[in-house]
């Protein structure tokens, strides 16, 4: 599709098609965190294709996604995702979603049910932005929207990424490749999905209404979302389970590809 047109907003949608074996394979769909696109998924997507179509989503204004006049906040982007869905023609679909991408698959399993088969939940948090952060965060927004990235980058790596990738140097190039990702990207768009991050509204109240079955992540090593966050979530989600992964910082599926790949895999295939 690359491009759909979804509530006034031009989004990029990839999507693999189902294997031409398995026409009828289920739907994956992966929602990616703030600061980062599809492309964060690109290891569980090269595993998970040959079984399943795999669709991955660039939030209005991030990723190869324009940017929009407005419509930032979480519960627009959930109607977005919804949106896609439904364009997908797929029926139920199973909804991975780290960080932000977390933040709208809540949504979507508490207000849309009959949408998912099945919920991974990747360090993500139900409760509203931590007020200790939010100065901090609106503040590197602001001089993002000056400067770029790059003069912020060694402000920004540690929120995102964990010590133990941070400390490996083979992961500089694939850190490079993200600055130039966020590059590339408009400001004005980026600085109002940063700003749709830092004022969400909290979802707690609406978890005791998922339904799907539900697979939390933490990453033992993650400041943004720290592992409190992920048991909070388990703990208001019917039947949901908890896993958390060791030597592992924010952006999970980057820094533990194999094992975020192994337990989405096998959590979907049981659903």
């Amino acid at each position: 599709m690359p491009i759909v047109p979804v509530n006034g907003a031009q989004v990029f949608v990839d999507d693999t098609a189902a294997p031409s074996d398995r026409p009828d394979a289920p739907t994956v769909v992966f929602g990616h965190g703030l600061l980062m696109s599809g492309r964060m998924f690109a290891a569980q997507v090269g595993r998970l294709r040959h079984r399943y179509r795999c669709v991955t989503v660039d939030w209005r204004g991030q990723g190869r996604s324009p940017a929009a006049d407005h419509g930032y906040d979480m519960d627009t982007l959930t109607e977005d995702a919804v949106a896609v869905i439904e364009r997908l023609d797929a029926g139920a679909v199973h909804y991975v979603g780290l960080s932000m991408g977390g933040f709208v698959g809540m949504r979507l399993a508490a207000r849309h049910p009959t949408l998912l088969r099945s919920l991974v939940l990747l360090n993500t948090s139900a409760g509203p932005e931590d007020p200790t952060r939010v100065g901090r965060y609106r503040l590197l927004a602001r001089i993002y929207g000056v400067t770029g990235v790059r003069p912020l980058r060694s402000q920004v790596e540690p929120i995102l990424f964990g010590k133990a990738y941070l400390a490996d140097p083979a992961t500089k190039r694939q850190r490079d490749e993200w600055v130039a990702q966020v590059g590339a990207v408009r400001r004005s768009g980026m600085k109002k999905a940063i700003h749709g991050v830092t004022d969400r509204n909290p979802i707690v109240d609406e978890l005791g209404r998922i339904t799907a079955p539900t697979l939390v992540v933490a990453g033992a090593d993650d400041i943004a979302t720290p592992v409190p966050l992920a048991e909070t979530i388990a703990a208001s989600i019917g039947g949901a389970h908890l896993e958390v992964v060791a030597e592992c910082g924010h952006t999970s599926t980057l820094e533990r590809p194999d094992v975020i790949g192994e337990l989405i895999e096998s959590f979907i295939d049981k659903h």
